[in-house]
């Protein structure tokens, strides 16, 4: 039994362990212990042992835990056991790399639809996705019951496209807008700011 909601930095942290988990199932270990997993994850063991609290019972004093074990109960918490739908706002050039990556249902993520002002524009690249207008997106939205959306358009529009997210039945945004979004309580939102993290990698190089 988990101890009721899990904190969101804690939630970040557990996607992390999940993906070092996954990399040494591909390695075909079996067993591994708190101070060796929290290592590769870049944290301090009893804020790993706190973090996997939240799951209930896991691992054993001496033999660590079990990899498969923990991975099943992650996805589980994570929801992650079937394709999580998703949909993607701005097909663009970021937009359509990202329709682009096969990477998303590795990780139990599906991009569902895709949607843009100009849904008849031709965009680079092999796109697997068909592009609807905008009008469609909410009762695309509210008949498939998405929660997760993927937003890259431009920041002066940013908010307001999120607030027809949040309308249509959106719970969650991936925002790569250069804009700091303001949602509901009921709403999360985490942001991806390409040149903000450029900025800081070139501030550590100087």
């Amino acid at each position: 039994m988990s101890r009721g909601p899990i904190p969101r930095k804690t939630v970040y942290r557990l996607s992390l362990y999940y993906r070092v988990l996954q990399r040494l199932r591909g390695n075909l270990i079996e067993t591994v212990s708190s101070a060796s997993l929290a290592k590769v994850s870049g944290v301090k063991p009893t804020q790993l042992r706190k973090d996997l609290a939240y799951l209930g019972h896991f691992g054993t004093r001496g033999l660590g835990y079990s990899v498969e074990g923990l991975c099943v109960k992650l996805v589980e918490v994570m929801g992650t056991a079937s394709l999580q739908p998703v949909i993607l706002v701005g097909v663009g050039q970021l937009g359509s790399a990202l329709l682009g990556y096969d990477g998303f249902e590795r990780e139990g993520f599906e991009i569902v639809g895709a949607f843009d002002l100009d849904e008849g524009r031709r965009r680079p690249g092999k796109v697997k996705v068909k592009t609807m207008a905008m009008s469609a997106l909410p009762d695309f939205v509210r008949e498939r019951g998405i929660k997760i959306a993927i937003l890259s358009v431009p920041g002066h529009v940013a908010q307001e496209v999120a607030n027809e997210l949040i309308e249509a039945g959106i719970q969650a945004i991936l925002n790569f807008a250069p804009a700091v979004l303001q949602v509901p309580e009921h709403a999360v939102v985490n942001s991806v700011n390409l040149a903000a993290e450029l900025e800081n990698l070139s501030y550590f190089i100087r």
